[in-house]
């Protein structure tokens, strides 16, 4: 049955996922508990003047949770999103969002009819210009403040049941942080640390590949929304093999900073990036939600990790085998799943045997750890951009092993949503080598006026120096002037020291090989 419920969730729940809409984020909706914001085209509720969609009464699964979690109606994501809203838009054809106002994943136009999709691709396949469009747009997204959508400061109980709303603004990046916490956080029982740690509504469980899949799809779709480009598609990392994080450069995610080894080099825009929701200790010990204070920069130590938990960064056969299973999940369908494709590929099954709750983490767990900072923290990893790199690496092996194992009957594939990754092209060798050397190839493109103009100057400079030749064989009388000595004279300068080599001196001890 879950599984059914993973392919719904896809389709039913993309409007709401765990977010607040700025326009529901009031007393009137909050006591009402309606959520239907007006579609600016038309000036209704959901745009139901235009068909788009209407106001209705939400529907939720009935399955129960499971052992996991032992608590009923004590925390405000269960049966998620009835404790703030149980009435919101259903949106009709191609349409979706909080008003119905977008496209659903994979349409595009006014009208939402024009059918594309996009391709992500690995980061060190894009060009330069790709590379700088990629950390633009992040900076941006980080220092834009979400005009759509805040977060909750504080539990429904807090704000007195809808009476008091708390909410803050944060960026558009900061949105997803913030979403990545409040699935992840712990169970808030009532008062000072009386929390329940054993639970995450995006973790440890069949959900979390479905539902990091459609948390890159919203996170890809606010981007485009935000800047205009809707070619824009968040590239992956393949990090199979990787001796090091050979995307921590200054170009790209950040380098290390030369000093001080925890941060980032002064040289990368996301040095000056502030983090929010990192300190889970603090809140639970409190109690209480993230409010969304900045707390410091990012911090990051890739490869300077504990050893005792991850070796390095998995290998191209630890991949493999976790493709090879053919089981989504078994068992309790927690952390120790044995023989899980999604309990391995989390990083809690053995990459070897298979065999679940491994006190060694593996693939998807094992480069959190080995970032060894900000990314290390389940909840505050979302604040590092490596994280969006990462996970699409992550999806991208998801949708491999849906492909291999025939599981469209419960899954929805990534083409159905609009996308599909470079590295999964039904395509021959030299394709994929098409592919590879693109970026190379469009470095060359954007020089070559240069080197052109660069060959009609120097041809300029030939035929100038040509006429200059001629001129003065008629003023001087042929060309004797240019007998050799008196060619060496004319240019020659004052010594004070022979030439390191010439056919006038004898050898020095110096050569042209000389480094002296």
């Amino acid at each position: 049955m879950w599984l059914l419920g993973l392919a719904s969730l896809m389709v039913s729940f993309a409007p709401s996922y765990q977010q607040f809409p700025r326009a529901c984020a009031n007393q009137d909706a909050l006591l009402s508990k309606e959520c239907c914001p007006p579609w600016e085209g038309d000036g209704s509720a959901c745009g139901a003047s235009s068909g788009r969609g209407w106001c209705q009464d939400v529907e939720v699964t009935q399955e129960p949770d499971g052992p996991q979690y032992p608590f009923s109606g004590l925390d405000d994501r269960e049966k998620w999103p009835l404790v703030f809203y149980n009435r919101t838009c259903q949106c009709a054809g191609n349409f979706m969002g909080i008003n119905c106002g977008d496209c659903k994943f994979g349409y595009f136009g006014a009208n939402c009819n024009e059918r594309r999709e996009s391709l992500r691709r690995n980061v060190f396949h894009l060009s330069r210009a790709e590379r700088v469009r990629l950390v633009s747009y992040l900076n941006l997204a980080k220092h834009t403040v979400s005009s759509d959508y805040v977060i909750p400061t504080g539990t429904l109980q807090e704000m007195r049941n809808g009476s008091t709303p708390l909410f803050a603004d944060v960026s558009v990046y900061d949105i997803f942080v913030w979403m990545h916490y409040y699935v992840s956080r712990s169970a808030l029982l009532g008062g000072p640390g009386n929390v329940w740690t054993d639970v995450d509504f995006g973790h440890w469980a069949p959900g979390f590949l479905p539902w990091h899949r459609v948390y890159l799809l919203h996170w890809e779709h606010e981007i485009r929304k935000l800047t205009g480009d809707t070619s824009f598609s968040i590239p992956y990392w393949d990090w199979r093999d990787a001796r090091g994080c050979d995307v921590c450069t200054d170009e790209l995610m950040g380098a290390r900073h030369p000093q001080d080894p925890n941060i980032l080099s002064p040289g990368s825009v996301f040095s000056s990036w502030r983090v929010l929701c990192s300190r889970p200790e603090e809140y639970n010990s409190r109690g209480v939600l993230c409010d969304a204070r900045p707390e410091g920069p990012l911090r990051r130590n890739p490869g300077n990790h504990n050893r005792n938990v991850v070796e390095r960064l998995p290998p191209s056969e630890d991949v493999e085998f976790a493709l090879s299973l053919t089981d989504y999940d078994t068992g309790a369908t927690d952390r120790t799943a044995n023989m899980s494709f999604r309990n391995t590929l989390e990083g809690f099954g053995d990459p070897r045997t298979g065999t679940g709750n491994s006190s060694h983490r593996s693939l998807h767990a094992a480069v959190h750890v080995f970032m060894n900072g900000t990314m290390s923290s389940v909840q505050g990893s979302a604040n590092d951009p490596i994280f969006l790199l990462h996970h699409a690496f992550v999806d991208c092996i998801y949708e491999e092993w849906l492909r291999r194992h025939r599981n469209r009957d419960f899954f929805i594939s990534s083409k159905d949503v609009g996308y599909d990754y470079s590295l999964l092209l039904d395509a021959s060798k030299y394709q994929r080598l098409s592919e590879s050397i693109r970026p190379f190839l469009e470095e060359l493109w954007g020089v070559w006026g240069w080197l052109a103009l660069a060959a009609v100057v120097g041809g300029i400079l030939s035929v100038a120096l040509a006429a200059v030749i001629v001129h003065t064989k008629y003023k001087y009388g042929g060309f004797t002037w240019l007998h050799a000595r008196k060619w060496r004279n004319l240019f020659a300068l004052p010594e004070s020291e022979p030439l390191i080599f010439s056919p006038d001196s004898e050898e020095t001890g110096y050569n042209y090989q000389s480094t002296m």
